[in-house]
């Protein structure tokens, strides 16, 4: 269960986090094209192959994933404003969802227990994470993680935060980890059962089920370990509080950064 971040990576995320680094970012389709190869330029000379770099140039650019990033934005900043606002974004991601997750951990007790013995997650949290990410497994988007990464850091919003997200996803699949097909998630290319941005994919996945692999998409095991590795990564202490005030409640905030979605998470795990 070793999780393994090449200095290439490391070294590259840097490079990339500015505009700067590759082309002119900008609000619309124009100049997509130049960026893509401005971006490849760079990504070959910080070690990413012709798989990687092919899977690059063959992306589109998507009006659906800017206005869906927009939707969104607006969506979690009015989640945040009050209470009121709090217990319908509640309601809107809880519902009917108690009885699935208490079905999933019934299920998985063995693997929920191994997990709580070697990570010190609690399992109503990570079920709670896993329900609401994805149904369990069940639905992890149909959205072309590569079209929406390329798109994401063509645009001018949050362009150094997806541009090491494209680098990380373009090594991916240049290494072989997942399939082209299999490179589909949501708006903003989470991928996996438990929607994993593609940086953190490389920095805190890993093989829990010992079949060689780190696979995000296929494998529970691997999925729920890497999530609970990802927040252990961050600060969180065993098995101790989650609710707000406490330690674990801000690591929360590295899963996601929506105050919203910590305290649906805290809140509903709770309830469990």
């Amino acid at each position: 269960m070793k999780v393994s971040i090449t200095a290439t990576i490391l070294a590259s995320a840097m490079i990339f986090g500015t505009p700067a680094a590759y082309a002119a970012c900008s609000n619309t389709s124009a100049g997509f094209n130049q960026f893509k190869k401005n971006f490849a330029a760079k990504a070959k000379r910080n070690g990413i192959g012709r798989k990687g770099v092919k899977v690059l140039m063959d992306a589109k650019y998507s009006n659906s994933v800017i206005k869906f990033d927009r939707r969104q934005a607006k969506f979690f900043k009015s989640a945040g404003r009050s209470k009121t606002n709090f217990n319908s974004f509640y309601s809107k991601k809880t519902k009917g969802l108690a009885p699935r997750v208490k079905r999933a951990l019934s299920k998985n007790k063995r693997l929920f227990r191994s997990l709580e013995k070697n990570f010190g997650v609690q399992k109503e949290v990570l079920a709670t994470i896993w329900g609401m990410e994805t149904n369990f497994g069940g639905y992890t988007g149909k959205i072309d993680t590569m079209n929406a990464l390329a798109t994401l850091t063509h645009d001018c919003r949050r362009t150094g935060l997806f541009s090491k997200n494209l680098l990380a996803a373009m090594k991916i699949y240049d290494k072989g980890w997942i399939s082209r097909a299999a490179m589909k998630g949501a708006g903003h290319g989470e991928l996996g059962q438990m929607q994993f941005m593609a940086e953190n994919y490389l920095k805190y996945a890993i093989d829990y089920n010992n079949d060689g692999k780190r696979d995000l998409v296929r494998s529970r095991a691997d999925a729920l370990a890497s999530a609970a590795n990802f927040l252990v990564r961050n600060g969180w202490q065993r098995m101790g509080s989650y609710q707000p005030g406490s330690k674990n409640f801000r690591v929360l905030n590295s899963w996601n950064e929506s105050t919203a979605y910590q305290q649906t998470i805290a809140k509903f795990a709770a309830s469990l």
